[in-house]
């Protein structure tokens, strides 16, 4: 047996058992793509991230992010949980940013703290500037039926409309009425019939606190193809929901954005991500992504040889 040191945390919360929970193996050398799926699997969190030397000795290192089901290209509560994770192992004096290799590309990280709690903060920017479009997309009655709720509770209204959003991984950009959200009610048959063969079949509904000038984001997000019934805190998903914003809140010079995205309130793990995204001209030129973490466990896993 080979062991191999694993932390979990919970990101995008300053609370215990908040947030959403993540596996980090902070040094995962040695271990093969079916054994990390395997791994992920036995601990079953939306995700696990395994940690291993960088290609470029500049950067701090390259990182395999899966779900119990899948391997994704990125994602962002991994990012920011990995982040926080390795700056604690550090300890004071550590650097103020990181630079970890996914599979979407390099993303940079800077650490700071948070000015509400105190508490270690990292925020990542995108490897990729999220992009929207309507192919593929399933009627907005459809996806009302998808989700459980009335045909009338999804927005369909420009720029209020559903889209496909992706900074890597794509998804189902749903708005509903704010009063809805908490009703939703994934119907995997209808979500097998209408979305799992789709362009992006991982749902994310959002409703807006004010549809004119928005000032947080209420979101779920459920996506069985990656082996997630529901995710408390999905940072690829509210990375990609800078570009829905965009295309709500045009612009036409330099500015930026920023809001809170609140998910997991109906799981009982409220998770807050802090979204900010920048337009120059007009157009959308970055998209970052902060949140804390919480130290829950660490331990060794054994790993058959």
């Amino acid at each position: 047996m080979r062991q191999y040191r694993f932390l979990t945390c919970d990101v995008f919360t300053d609370t215990a058992f908040g947030g959403n929970p993540l596996a980090v193996l902070p040094d995962a050398a040695g271990l093969d793509d079916r054994l990390m799926q395997a791994i992920a699997a036995e601990f079953n969190l939306s995700e696990t991230i395994f940690v291993l030397p960088p290609a470029d000795p500049a950067h701090t290192a390259a990182v395999r992010i899966f779900t119990p089901a899948t391997e994704l290209p990125f994602a962002g509560h991994p990012t920011v949980g990995c982040a926080l994770v390795l700056a604690a192992l550090a300890g004071e004096g550590g650097a103020e940013a990181l630079v970890l290799e996914e599979k979407a590309g390099a993303v940079p990280v800077a650490l700071a703290r948070d000015a509400a709690t105190g508490r270690p903060l990292a925020t990542f920017t995108a490897p990729r500037l999220p992009v929207l479009s309507t192919e593929g997309l399933p009627p907005a009655p459809v996806l009302a039926a998808v989700l459980g709720l009335e045909a009338g509770e999804v927005l369909t209204r420009l720029p209020l409309a559903p889209a496909v959003c992706s900074a890597g991984v794509p998804f189902c950009i749903v708005p509903v009425e704010p009063q809805a959200i908490g009703r939703i009610r994934l119907n995997p048959a209808l979500w097998e019939a209408h979305l799992q063969a789709g362009p992006a079949p991982h749902l994310y509904a959002v409703a807006l606190d004010d549809p004119q000038r928005p000032q947080s984001v209420r979101a779920r997000m459920f996506a069985p193809a990656m082996g997630i019934a529901e995710d408390p805190a999905t940072g690829a998903g509210a990375t990609a929901l800078a570009a829905w914003l965009d295309r709500l809140m045009p612009a036409v010079a330099d500015d930026t954005v920023t809001l809170p995205v609140v998910q997991g309130v109906e799981m009982g793990r409220p998770s807050t991500m802090h979204l900010a995204f920048d337009r120059r001209a007009g157009t959308l030129a970055a998209v970052r992504l902060g949140g804390t973490a919480v130290m829950v466990s660490e331990g060794t896993l054994a790993v058959p040889d």
